[in-house]
């Protein structure tokens, strides 16, 4: 059986539905909305219109999640100060930059200069979260990448948070050649994945999906390949949105609920409309009625078919661990 630290128990039930859960909803997008949202011959106001469209992001999807990520620059705070992030959902912040250092084909995760888990921790967050771009099959990328890991897990094991990463895959150049040649190497990237990462101190993992379901079609082939990312995954896992469409995300959780998962964390396939509106009636309108209800639909997906996350560490309901009655005599000691 695993063990958790009591400060990582709490931040996971805060992070969770009642039932133990995760219904997540990211807000953390920044590279990509900045593209969409900001006009770059005014750059002034780019800061105010990302965060503008945040606030109404987390207004209007917060209360519907059991946690929301937002990221240190536009978003966290901000929806923090605004009173938007109800008592009864969690909060996650993002330690990464957006994109990468490196070439399209041997990425690495930078991190935001002058933020890390201290101050995650300080603001009163449930959890930090770290996207790393990785492949298990590029030796000394892969090493780094995973010494990263290995660094913010012990830093979230000294401020006793819990740590959420997200692995992101990425076609290698002989893939980008091939006819559908990243799409046959992705189960077995992401299974990999899997493996790698929960082998180390990490308490949630942030899945892609397993399989391309444009490239395969047959649920029996597309249900296996999640049941192997349960089996590789030591850690509760939920499945990350990466941009696909609603519908197909909500087929992406019900499959990989139904194999062990604990839930979503969805982004764009929630909202994804929403980018593109001008008209602030027609933006509320939108989020308040078809996002949010889509987010319903997805809990409702996980709820039932998914795993309780304390389930998969081998816990109960009601029992999390053992405490002993001088338990606070030795907490916040090194490990």
């Amino acid at each position: 059986m695993n063990t958790l630290s009591i400060g990582k128990i709490r931040g996971l039930q805060q992070i969770a539905g009642p039932e133990g859960i995760f219904s997540m909803c990211a807000m953390d997008h920044r590279g990509s909305l900045e593209s969409q949202l900001c006009d770059h011959e005014n750059p002034d106001t780019c800061s105010r219109k990302m965060t503008d469209f945040k606030l109404e992001l987390c207004e209007a999807l917060a209360p519907q999640a059991s946690a929301v990520l937002l990221d240190p620059i536009y978003g966290a705070a901000q929806c923090i100060v605004r009173n938007l992030i109800p008592k009864t959902c969690g909060l996650l912040v993002s330690l990464e930059t957006t994109g990468y250092k490196g070439t399209r084909f041997s990425r690495e995760t930078n991190l935001v200069n002058g933020w890390d888990v201290a101050k995650i921790k300080g603001m009163g967050a449930s959890a930090a979260k770290m996207l790393v771009y990785y492949r298990p099959d590029l030796n000394e990328v892969t090493n780094r990448q995973l010494g990263l890991v290995r660094e913010i897990s012990a830093k979230c094991q000294l401020h006793d948070i819990p740590f959420l990463v997200e692995p992101v895959s990425y076609p290698l150049e002989k893939e980008m050649a091939e006819k559908d040649g990243f799409a046959r190497a992705k189960p077995q990237v992401v299974i990999q994945t899997a493996k790698d990462m929960t082998s180390m101190p990490v308490d949630v993992l942030k899945a892609e999906f397993p399989a391309d379901i444009g490239f395969v079609s047959d649920d029996g082939e597309l249900l296996r390949f999640c049941e192997k990312l349960n089996t590789a995954s030591t850690k509760p896992w939920v499945i990350l949105s990466a941009g696909a469409s609603f519908e197909s995300f909500l087929k992406e959780v019900e499959l990989a609920c139904r194999s062990g998962a604990s839930g979503f964390l969805a982004g764009r396939a929630v909202w994804q409309e929403a980018v593109g509106m001008t008209d602030p009636s027609a933006l509320h309108k939108f989020l308040t009625t078809v996002a949010a209800d889509r987010l319903k639909r997805l809990t409702e997906a996980a709820d039932k078919f998914a795993t309780p996350w304390y389930k998969k560490l081998g816990f109960s309901e009601h029992d999390l661990g053992d405490i002993t009655q001088d338990w606070h005599s030795s907490y916040g000691e090194p490990l």
